[in-house]
């Protein structure tokens, strides 16, 4: 999962705002990391920067950033800036998970869940799955360097079964805004300084894809008893903007098979309702 999600889930601060009637819109002002990849970047090649070019067309209006790094204090300093006498800067953020409470919540419009990216190297070319992982000698696992993001569900599961001493921690929130979470994979697996990483989905998907053919395998982990994978993510827009977030609902279910297929591009795993894999289409 990408920083971003692991930094809200762990925010507890309730948010509330006053009603008040949405301006005029001349433009889709998307609140961004620019430098975020696969979810958005300076250039606008993300994920959510081709969604956001999908509803400002939708929308017939341009689309604007704004940008600013996501850590702690991303909607405060976002969605939620406002100086006395000033319009805010933005007024939507193209992912969030559900169950975020710091902004109102759109409508899902996909779940994933972490993978399990392996180099495919010292013996795991044939791993094709969790359980296939999980059952290698013990002697091969203890081998292993697996990079795991701190406070993640990945780290809990590698301590359900007893793999902590091969876990190479690596901090949710980095002070320096020109790391990403996707380095985990794209420098340090590539390179050999890791055998595996656990990382949100749509991060192992992209960079396994981008490392090249034969190089990296994605698996998708399923949930299980004591350590949950997948959540569902949706917008945020400011609480009390009714007509707006009734606006992106729309917009979400008018666009949905134009946003699965953004997101298979991207190579994000994607599961149904229930949180087993979603059928093709």
């Amino acid at each position: 999962m990408k920083t971003w999600l692991g930094c809200m889930l762990a925010l507890s601060l309730a948010s509330a705002g006053q009603a008040q009637q949405p301006p005029a819109r001349t433009a889709l002002r998307v609140c961004q990391d620019p430098n975020n990849m696969p979810f958005s970047n300076q250039a606008a090649e993300g994920i959510e920067n081709r969604i956001a070019q999908l509803f400002g067309k939708a929308l017939g209006l341009p689309v604007s950033y704004y940008s600013f790094p996501q850590r702690m204090g991303f909607v405060r300093n976002t969605l939620r800036y406002k100086l006395p006498d000033q319009d805010y800067p933005c007024d939507i953020i193209m992912g969030v998970p559900v169950g975020f409470d710091q902004v109102a919540q759109t409508r899902p419009y996909y779940r994933s869940t972490y993978t399990l990216v392996l180099a495919r190297r010292k013996g795991l070319e044939d791993v094709q799955s969790s359980a296939d992982f999980l059952a290698l000698p013990a002697a091969r696992r203890e081998a292993l360097r697996i990079g795991v993001y701190d406070r993640s569900p990945g780290s809990e599961w590698l301590l359900a079964h007893g793999l902590l001493a091969q876990g190479v921690p690596y901090n949710m929130l980095s002070p320096n805004p020109e790391q990403y979470p996707g380095e985990i994979i794209e420098k340090d697996l590539v390179q050999g300084k890791l055998d595996a990483a656990i990382v949100w989905g749509p991060i192992g998907g992209y960079f396994s894809k981008r490392a090249g053919e034969g190089q990296l395998r994605s698996i998708a982990l399923p949930s299980e008893p004591g350590v949950r994978f997948d959540y569902a993510m949706a917008m945020g827009v400011r609480y009390g903007e009714r007509e707006w977030k009734a606006q992106i609902d729309q917009l979400i279910v008018a666009k949905q098979d134009e946003i699965r297929r953004i997101l298979q591009e991207f190579n994000v795993p994607l599961l149904d309702e229930a949180g087993t894999k979603a059928a093709e289409r």
